[in-house]
């Protein structure tokens, strides 16, 4: 699914955004004030307890106010990342159900909030077949993508570092999944640099940055990748271990970052941290969006 162009969908905006996963704790509105004490331009949030099932309704109060302090931000960007437990590929049909209400509602609050996409890892299949738990993930997402027609919020399929018999470690199986949907529009990729680098793609050159890109491309499309997860990566290259480290402390190293941050097929999209920190100084955001910033030129 290789694209003439990989022009952004998202902004036309001559900066590109950087930004951070914020906590949403006492109130969503909240991840916007912290996003500016590290002057982040994108900010990624969640949009309920992304580690229980239940969750209290998002009230519209609550929703207004978010969208007029962040129209009154100079963030430029802005995605939500589903909870841990919703996994669509999974054989047991219990879990699958409460994913797929889950996912149909955090959905609806990410479109509430003015989300432009919804970040979700792919599942796992446990001891079954890929292709059966690309066969059920499909079918679920169709489901959600249909009752969630009026929205514009896209399903953003993270990949992952393939660790177990997790879907989504490699770009085929991203592209497979989105090609069992009938490429819905509205199915998009977020690429995770740690994830990718765990997985076997070698990012800490400017060769195998592109290689890598051009894998996505024709595997995926790059008019569907609508947002980079900026993470150094703990784990040695290949190492299927999805730990975290900040930018240019890890294996990717400085250089690695350098060559993603100035690769031209991707030199739009908006980039995020998930990299650890102190929750009260966000001093490690500020610290690695600096850098970013600097390698971005």
């Amino acid at each position: 699914m290789p694209t003439d162009s990989p022009e952004s969908s998202l902004s036309s905006k001559a900066t590109r955004p950087f930004g951070a996963h914020m906590s949403i704790a006492k109130g969503a509105h909240l991840a916007i004030d912290r996003a500016a004490q590290v002057e982040a331009t994108a900010l990624q949030i969640f949009v309920r307890n992304q580690r229980r099932w239940q969750a209290p309704p998002l009230t519209e109060e609550a929703a207004t106010t978010f969208r007029d302090r962040y129209a009154e931000s100079p963030l430029q960007f802005l995605c939500a990342h589903a909870g841990y437990l919703i996994n669509l590929a999974s054989p047991d049909p219990k879990l699958r159900h409460q994913s797929e209400r889950a996912l149909e509602d955090e959905m609806s609050r990410a479109h509430a909030l003015g989300c432009e996409c919804l970040v979700m890892h792919p599942g796992s299949p446990r001891d079954e077949s890929k292709e059966r738990g690309v066969e059920r993930l499909s079918k679920a997402l169709l489901r959600v993508l249909e009752k969630t027609a009026l929205s514009t919020v896209r399903i953003a399929l993270e990949n992952t570092a393939g660790q177990g018999n997790v879907l989504g470690a490699g770009f085929a199986e991203l592209g497979d999944i989105i090609s069992a949907c009938g490429s819905h529009p509205r199915l998009a990729m977020c690429f995770d640099t740690c994830h990718a680098f765990a997985a076997g793609y070698d990012l800490r050159t400017s060769r195998g940055v592109r290689k890598t890109f051009e894998e996505v491309d024709e595997c995926v499309g790059l008019d569907r990748l609508v947002v980079l997860h900026l993470n150094d990566s703990i784990g040695k290259l290949g190492s299927h271990r999805d730990r975290h480290d900040h930018i240019g402390k890890g294996e990717i190293g400085e250089a690695g970052f350098l060559s993603i941050l100035q690769e031209p097929l991707i030199r739009h999209v908006p980039g995020v941290l998930e990299t650890p920190k102190d929750e009260k100084t966000l001093e490690e955001d500020r610290v690695n969006l600096a850098l970013l910033r600097r390698l971005h030129g």
